[in-house]
């Protein structure tokens, strides 16, 4: 049985030298933590795991005046304290490792792994020996984040970039990294999760909405916590940025009380038992609304009701096939997309699992390995369907009807798309699949360097009408695919999808004379059209090369960068 469970994963301790109240005792930060009502806690202090080290050799010398029976009241009433304390909070060892650049990084271990193991491994990163106690963030020259990552996630650790929207990290705003570096830094297979300083903020411009799965070259969605970061016991009231321990908590749904247990959660897709802590008196965050508010994308969708015959479970179906064969995703059955309506949820879940799972077996070849779940929200029952990127594309129902995700849609495969999934699927053959496994743009489309590189400089959503044909007495239209680059030719008004006929039915409309289009130009940059209410626009765009126009319709927010932002009013966002 699931229960919610609070915790703050990064706490500092005396340990650390820029810590702020040198007479605060590791006791009194564990009686914080009682009073903060955390279930799980980690001592992390910079470079070093001495606090924790210090805190374990503070409890063993007052066990060993017990069994020599020379404890003095105060000592025993300590010792008891501490037993007490441990019987009641995970108290979980951990460092935050400064790498290249800067960059934080907290890794937290089992408590059944040595101190000196860890100091080990701290050695390994390259912090020198004599630094291993000194708890300083500036230790010179380590290990790059990459390498880190790997090295803390082989020696076990749950591998987190600390504050990674702030100061010191990875996703830091106005760091001068390349694109691809901190795509790297974020979507890399070792690291479980980020720690955000935003993680109750609503809106698309928050981080964990960023890391959410859905940006074009950002596909793998990312666990997002907060932590208090604590450098004192108590919140600082002239500062207000410095925090006190659990002052900034998670809460995190797990089936025990275990490190274990909360290792299983960051590496499951499961991002529903992840929530920010609320304080007593403020409203419980749901995991839903803030998926309805973000809308049906390319890694999520919802239906409103379930029918287990007819068109409603094809419906389910097909998107169940369409997210193994893009980018994975979640389902929600009992909900709707339009977030203004209420919560109805499923009547009979368990007969609706029982019916989904049936139907899944049957009907999708080769079998894809979902899982189907139950959560709870406004006081219903929903069905959650977890998808995951299938790795033996391409996926089909009743062994013919191969379907994708096309942002929030889902449509049947056409030719060059199969062609695509075929590619994948021999290509995840050959060399075997890692998990969360992410190459570059050029490698998995298997397209020219030359076409990724350009791809840099266009949107990242939407379509582009290449090239338009007479075949007989009708037009063929060649289209690419924005966010992967994938070029799918042959495709007429008749078989295109929703955005490729608005596409092909605006392209076509476009005057000879441009003046009399109406585009808003900033140097070889155009703005055709705007559509949309803020938050949920999407863009017609055109860039003049010196062969000519290219034209992009329906180009979402996600897939707006660079230039772009600048030409349709984003730039300060």
């Amino acid at each position: 049985m699931m229960s919610w469970y609070v915790m703050d994963l990064h706490i500092h301790t005396p340990a650390s030298s820029d810590y702020q109240q040198a007479e605060v005792t590791f006791l009194d930060i564990l009686q914080r933590a009682e009073l903060r009502g955390l279930n799980i806690i980690a001592f992390t202090d910079h470079n070093t795991v001495a606090g924790y080290r210090k805190m374990q050799e503070e409890i063993q010398q007052l066990e060993l005046l017990e069994r020599l029976n020379r404890l003095l009241p105060d000592e025993k009433n300590r010792l008891n304290e501490y037993r007490r304390l441990k019987e009641k909070i995970l108290i979980l060892p951990g460092f935050e490792f400064t790498a290249t650049f800067g960059f934080h990084i907290l890794g937290i271990f089992s408590p059944e792994k040595g101190t000196r193991e860890i100091e080990h491994l701290l050695l390994n990163l390259r912090i020198s020996a004599d630094q291993l106690d000194a708890g300083s963030a500036t230790v010179g020259a380590t290990t790059d984040v990459l390498t880190a990552y790997r090295l803390i996630h082989d020696a076990g650790g749950i591998v987190i970039a600390a504050h990674a929207n702030s100061s010191n990290g990875v996703a830091m705003r106005g760091f001068p990294l390349g694109g691809q570096t901190k795509i790297a830094y974020t979507q890399d297979p070792y690291l479980h999760a980020l720690e955000v300083t935003d993680l109750d903020n609503k809106g698309r411009n928050s981080t964990a909405a960023f890391f959410n799965g859905s940006k074009p070259e950002y596909p793998r969605r990312m666990h997002c916590i907060q932590g208090s970061d604590s450098h004192r016991l108590i919140a600082d009231p002239q500062r207000k940025k410095q925090l006190g321990v659990g002052d900034r908590s998670t809460e995190v749904s797990l089936p025990e009380l275990s490190f274990e247990a909360l290792l299983a959660l960051f590496e499951s897709n499961d991002f529903a038992r992840t929530r920010p802590h609320r304080f007593s008196g403020e409203p419980i965050y749901e995991f839903i609304r803030t998926a309805q508010e973000e809308g049906a994308n390319i890694v999520q969708d919802f239906h409103e009701n379930f029918e287990s015959r007819g068109g409603r479970l094809n419906s389910i179906l097909a998107d169940i096939c369409a997210f193994a064969n893009t980018n994975g995703g979640t389902i929600y059955i009992g909900v709707s997309r339009d977030p203004r309506k209420p919560i109805l949820g499923v009547a009979d879940s368990e007969h609706t699992i029982q019916v989904l799972d049936r139907e899944i077996a049957k009907r999708i070849s080769p079998p894809i390995n979902c899982t189907l779940d139950v959560i709870e929200a406004s006081g219903k029952k929903i069905v959650r369907i977890l998808v995951p990127r299938g790795s033996d594309p391409p996926y089909a129902i009743d062994e013919n009807k191969i379907y994708v995700r096309f942002e929030g849609e889902t449509g049947l495969a056409v030719r060059d798309e199969i062609v695509n999934l075929v590619k994948r699927g021999l290509m995840q053959e050959k060399k075997g699949e890692v998990a969360h496994e992410i190459v570059s743009i050029s490698t998995i489309q298997n397209i020219p360097t030359q076409l990724a590189e350009e791809a840099e400089l266009l949107p990242r959503t939407g379509v582009e009408v290449v090239s338009v044909n007479e075949r007989g007495d009708q037009k063929v239209y060649t289209m690419r695919d924005l966010r992967n680059s994938n070029v799918v030719q042959n495709v007429t008004e008749k078989s295109a999808r929703r955005l490729w006929q608005y596409a092909i039915a605006t392209y076509s409309k476009i005057p000879a004379d441009l003046n009399q289009a109406k585009i808003t130009w900033q140097g070889n940059l155009g703005l055709f059209r705007k559509q949309g209410k803020a938050g949920n626009q999407r863009y017609d765009l055109v860039i003049r090369t010196p062969q000519g126009y290219r034209w992009f319709f329906g180009v979402t927010e996600d897939g707006i960068h660079g230039n772009w932002r600048k030409l349709v009013g984003k730039e300060d966002e």
